[in-house]
């Protein structure tokens, strides 16, 4: 006899194709119904995850938060997933995804005495490798999905043992069968699924059951229904019951479940190229606060005491908008506005920490008669970098016979590069810098009155840009082999939002890049910068070619102003050999992976293992999705289709009064690696360069006077 585990529940979508406080009603709303629900029907057992749905509860409602607490010490009320919210599980980086775990865990142990230990993210489009080993971290050893379904990925069984990676740690992991809600009146054709794929051996499964995606659970019929139909599937019996009872039940039959390894994708490729401002902020965010963290450990205990509750909001807000259809772009046009604009408070406050952290120190470094630039590395590696910097000059440009001096009294190499702005008199600096994690490095701004040259290490950044018809190109340096420039290309993407049903982006190619003349925008003893402008479709390109003194990669800052519809940019870069395998970045490191033409999610970089023994590699972090052949690996860069398209609706012809996502400006930073020897762990390095940049401050502090523009005896 097989025992089918009726799981009643009200999946709950916060933000979606509502605002996120129209989320909040209904989680009162829901709650508020099923407590009165349990009232009335003393044999069944309601479900329901997320930190975040209870403590709209107990913020709004005190007294129904109580009657839920009564409900759950009763066993009535079944808590699961113990997560804050249930987030996308690709993009969110390792120490996102833990503080998505370690916020719900301190939520639930502060106010409900425990922690659940069933993950549960059942409308999540895919699920990271790097959960199985995190969740276990938490002590969680069971988790329950849905996405993606069983015509998006086979797998051996609707119930096995997870792991990420071989020797990782195992949970025990659920597939839903066709959906955790019922829109309609439950059919035993939708039980009967749950019964498909069982492992030899294992007699239990589960079927969920409640109306609705904006909230509402099991209604009086559905109840009813269950009743009816106890016995209606041969050898099987249905029973109210819970996530928990059903992993309880399944510990005597879990030797008959199949191993899998690896992450579980994917279902909606579309997601990971749809909104990308929610995907920049959400980044951003958790760079500023992990450096804001580090900036804090090493502070006084009172500016650790008082900027600890601060921080904690910040990452639930964070959390919060890491949410699957918030992160994933599908929501609304107001809704997602509303996620980009707390995501600019999160990045606000974080930025706010780290300034005054960093800045209670470097104000409080001993005066000095000389202007300097003083920098902190608030990450867990060393920097090692060239660094962009705007010292103010009171108007007053920079002479010939000025220097930077290091704390050695050794002078920096520095090379004057172009300002942010158009005003006269303004000038930047680019120079190199290495800072060990928790350190302070000080330049101090000096005459040169030695005439002394800074040390030059490494090969000269000279390099030659070549732009053909096509829009393909080589990037030549002075020694050393020639890198194929990346190709962009314009691909017709009809799909929806989500990409319903798409593997692969597989449309037509509509155009490629139509480049003007390269101009050489700078060339100094550290940097060597071309620039080209041109077209592509509608929008407008500007791409500036870099290559640093001593590097072995060419970085590529791409500006695209994009108006498009119904189409996508690729950039496509092919190495020059075949490509043997790909090791694309996840949360927390990297991944083995086929170079099928699939649709991925991306995490910063990709390692490119080549034919000819060599290896190369990309790292862009500002890029969400990546695809790969033989020949060449593919990274989508922007789409363009209606803000909550979902297949079947039929769009109508004219959609000029609605919102298409991405338009306008967007800015990438790409780092290209040609064939070498580059590995993993030089590629995660770039990557956290580029996005955990210093502190970095003017002082002042001990000059004798503040001088006036180009004051001869200005101060050095």
């Amino acid at each position: 006899m097989r025992t089918v585990h009726i799981v009643l529940n009200a999946h709950l979508d916060p933000v979606w194709l509502w605002p996120w406080t129209a989320g909040v009603d209904e989680c009162i709303n829901t709650c508020y119904t099923m407590c009165n629900t349990l009232n009335r029907h003393p044999d069944i057992i309601f479900t329901r995850g997320e930190a975040w749905v209870y403590e709209q509860v107990r913020r709004h409602d005190p007294a129904l938060f109580k009657r839920i607490v009564r409900h759950i010490h009763a066993g009535r009320w079944s808590v699961v997933g113990g997560w804050w919210i249930q987030p996308d599980c690709n993009l969110p980086g390792a120490e996102g995804l833990n503080q998505q775990i370690a916020l719900g865990r301190a939520w639930f142990e502060q106010h409900l005495l425990f922690f659940p230990h069933i993950g549960y993210n059942v409308d999540s489009f895919g699920h990271s490798a790097a959960l199985p080993d995190l969740m276990a971290a938490h002590g969680q050893h069971s988790y329950v999905f849905m996405r993606p379904m069983a015509q998006e990925m086979d797998l051996p069984a609707r119930m096995f043992r997870w792991r990420g990676r071989p020797g990782g740690n195992i949970i025990n992991t659920f597939r839903i069968a066709h959906g955790y809600c019922t829109i309609h009146s439950p059919t035993l054709q939708h039980v009967e699924g749950a019964l498909e794929g069982l492992p030899d051996g294992v007699t239990h499964t589960m079927c969920f059951l409640g109306v609705g995606d904006h909230g509402g659970g099991p209604n009086e019929q559905i109840i009813q229904w269950v009743r009816d139909h106890r016995d209606a599937i041969p050898d099987a019996r249905l029973e109210f019951s819970s996530p928990e009872r059903f992993f309880k039940a399944l510990t005597p039959e879990l030797r008959h479940l199949p191993l899998v390894t690896g992450e579980l994708q994917m279902h909606a490729i579309g997601c990971y190229t749809a909104h990308r401002p929610v995907k920049l902020g959400v980044r951003r965010a958790e760079n500023l606060l992990a450096q804001a963290r580090l900036a804090l450990d090493t502070a006084p205990r009172r500016d650790r005491k008082t900027a600890a509750p601060i921080m904690e909001e910040a990452w639930r807000t964070l959390c919060f908008n890491s949410f699957h259809d918030t992160l994933g772009g599908s929501c609304t046009p107001s809704a997602a506005r509303a996620a980009d604009e707390q995501l600019a408070g999160v990045k606000a406050t974080a930025e706010t920490l780290l300034s005054e952290t960093f800045r209670r120190r470097a104000h409080a470094l001993p005066a000095d008669p000389r202007q300097r630039i003083v920098a902190a590395n608030y990450t867990g590696h060393k920097f090692s970098d060239f660094l962009e910097h705007e010292p103010w000059l009171e108007w007053t440009s920079w002479k010939p016979d000025w220097c930077l001096l290091d704390e050695r009294n050794r002078p920096v190499p520095h090379q004057i590069i172009e300002p942010e702005t158009l005003m006269p008199d303004t000038m930047r600096l680019l120079f190199p810098l290495d800072i060990v994690p928790g350190n302070f490095r000080t330049l101090r701004i000096a005459r040169n009155h030695a005439g002394q040259p800074a040390a030059l290490k490494g090969t000269a950044p000279d390099f030659t840009l070549t732009t053909l018809s096509d829009g393909a190109g080589t990037l030549q340096p002075i020694t050393g082999p020639i890198c194929l420039l990346p190709e962009l290309l314009l691909i017709e993407d009809k799909s929806d939002t989500w990409s319903h049903n798409h593997a692969r982006f597989a449309g037509p190619q509509l155009d490629h890049t139509h480049w003007g003349e390269p101009v050489l925008v700078e060339t100094g003893p550290l940097r060597h910068t071309w620039r080209i402008d041109g077209r592509i479709g509608e929008s407008r390109l500007c791409a500036d070619w870099r290559r640093y003194r001593g590097q072995d990669f060419y970085e590529l800052r791409l500006r695209v102003n994009w108006h498009e519809h119904h189409k996508l940019l690729r950039l496509s870069w092919s190495p020059g050999a075949a490509i043997t395998s790909r090791e694309d970045g996840i949360s927390g490191g990297g991944l083995p992976r086929a170079s099928d033409g699939r649709e991925l999610p991306l995490r910063d970089r990709s390692l490119l293992k080549l034919a000819d023994g060599t290896r190369a590699g990309l790292v862009a972090p500002e890029v969400f999705g990546i695809s790969g052949d033989g020949s060449a690996v593919h990274l989508t860069l922007l789409r363009s289709c209606p803000f909550a398209h979902h297949d079947p609706k039929i769009l109508p012809a004219k959609l000029e009064h609605y919102a298409w996502v991405d338009q306008g400006e967007h800015v990438f930073t790409v780092r290209y690696f040609p064939a070498g020897k580059v590995t993993a762990k030089a590629l995660d390095r770039h990557a956290l360069l580029l996005q955990q940049r210093p502190a970095i401050a003017d002082l002042t502090r001990g000059m004798p006077c503040r001088p006036f523009k180009d004051q001869p005896d200005w101060p050095l």
